[in-house]
């Protein structure tokens, strides 16, 4: 096996993975949809085979259930600090309000005031509210670990798809 990964597309194919795979932990960088599709066009590019359409169900199976766990761990933990849905929709809407105001930060920054505010109007508490937003960070932290470790995974079986047809 003569492999030169510098005469294949390998190495661009890996950075743009890269790239979604600090996204999945960076807030304004797409994450793990970035590496499915990274994936996706290097399949199309160098041809899948067998072994490709292999990696390639693996790798959006993963991608679905990052995206279930995006979304279902950070309400099972604003759930269980009592917040209800419609207090996550206000920290959504903060959130992308935050994120076109301060750069950087202003997605999470937003999201946890909005969830902070619409739980103080809700319970008229600051203890009350401070519990609910705790347990919406706790879940998008949680929920950004396992899309890292998800992208991981992804990247990986990407690695062993284009290492094998090389």
């Amino acid at each position: 096996m003569d492999l030169d990964l510098f005469d294949s597309w390998i190495p661009v194919f890996g950075l743009v993975m890269g790239i979604g795979l600090i996204g999945t932990v960076l807030p304004g960088l797409p994450g793990s949809a970035l590496i499915w599709l990274a994936a996706l066009v290097y399949g199309l590019v160098e041809g899948f085979g067998v072994g490709g359409w292999i990696a390639m169900i693996i790798i959006t199976l993963l991608l679905g259930g990052s995206l279930v766990a995006k979304v279902a761990l950070p309400k099972r933990r604003a759930a269980a600090g009592g917040a209800p849905t419609s207090t996550i929709v206000v920290g959504a809407i903060a959130g992308i309000i935050g994120f076109f105001t301060v750069p950087v930060v202003g997605l999470p920054l937003g999201g946890a005031v909005g969830v902070l505010l619409a739980e103080y109007r809700r319970t008229e508490g600051w203890p009350a509210a401070w519990r609910s937003t705790k347990g919406v960070i706790v879940g998008f932290g949680i929920s950004a670990l396992v899309e890292l470790g998800v992208g991981m995974v992804m990247i990986l079986t990407w690695l062993v798809w284009a290492l094998a047809q090389a």
